[in-house]
């Protein structure tokens, strides 16, 4: 099994280092076509290859004339199927950790809660990708307050390190009307503010930990980014009477996360390449807004 897991992640690597040429390759095509829709001479540079480039373009449709990132291949098949997550702690989690997990599993649809013990990530890992789990989410705590979260796809990642600041469990939310029936439907998502390249790539992780909700659901699960700080709200919605009339209620737990680094590989492969990690220079208001602008 170990064996083809590395031969299986051998095999995605490649596919990803196959980019760079893909992309030379549709430029070609690329500079055929503009020549041809424009009535210009086919560039000399291109002669020697022009029947085949020719060939291929007339072959073309809608779904393979741009080639799209082969990163997304971690999430190509995302939507045939529900999220199925993992949900575990650091070892000897406290009260408030274990609370929190708890409140976790309700939040994220078709998700399991897994006392730790005393295994490794890697058995933790291995151990999903044979029983087909599509996330492991790992929640780790400093003097028993939350204070990391990792989101880890699989089966060959990304995975998303999240420092975790001001969770507030759903019963220590101060507003008495907060304090609901948490809802199991399928809930509704708000992404907002994930503007840039990377804003756009972390909005992608994140999403993809939901299942697509039934039209009538009244759950809604909310991520807002500002200055790179990612507030997490939860809420349900009632009707009452007119359209107009509906009253907006927070279940929680709300929290706030700050992305520092993400990985192309599981948790569990500390050789994975960096895909972005945050820097001390970041930190300078100038430098914000990494995820995406007000």
């Amino acid at each position: 099994m170990l064996r083809r897991n590395i031969r299986l992640r051998r095999e995605y690597l490649y596919r990803k280092s196959l980019e760079g040429k893909e992309r030379e390759y549709y430029e070609k095509k690329r500079k055929i076509r503009e020549a041809l829709d424009e009535g210009k001479p086919i560039p000399t540079e291109l002669r020697n290859e022009e029947a085949a480039l020719r060939q291929e373009i007339d072959l073309e449709d809608e779904q393979t004339t741009i080639p799209r990132s082969l990163i997304d291949d971690e999430y190509a098949n995302a939507t045939l199927k529900d999220p199925k997550i993992l949900l575990t702690t650091s070892r000897n989690p406290s009260a408030p950790l274990t609370q929190f997990v708890k409140e976790l599993k309700i939040v994220f649809p078709n998700a399991m809660r897994m006392n730790r013990g005393g295994q490794v990530i890697s058995e933790i890992v291995e151990a999903c990708r044979a029983h087909d789990f599509t996330d492991v989410i790992l929640v780790h705590e400093h003097r028993g307050v939350p204070d990391g979260l990792i989101l880890c796809h699989l089966p060959f990642g990304p995975s998303a390190y999240f420092e975790l600041l001001n969770v507030v469990t759903r019963h220590d939310i101060k507003d008495k009307k907060a304090v609901g029936t948490m809802s199991e439907a399928y809930p509704h998502l708000i992404i907002d503010n994930f503007t840039t390249k990377l804003g756009q790539r972390t909005a992608t992780i994140l999403k993809h930990l939901f299942p697509v909700p039934k039209p009538d659901s009244k759950r809604i699960i909310t991520f807002a980014n500002r200055s790179d700080y990612i507030s997490f709200r939860h809420h349900v919605y009632e009707k009452h009477g007119g359209p107009k009339s509906v009253e907006l209620k927070e279940v929680g737990p709300r929290f706030e996360l700050r992305l520092f680094q993400i990985k192309l590989g599981t948790v569990d492969q500390p050789e994975a390449q960096n895909e972005w990690v945050i820097r001390p220079y970041m930190n300078t208001a100038k430098k914000r807004n990494v995820l995406g602008g007000d």
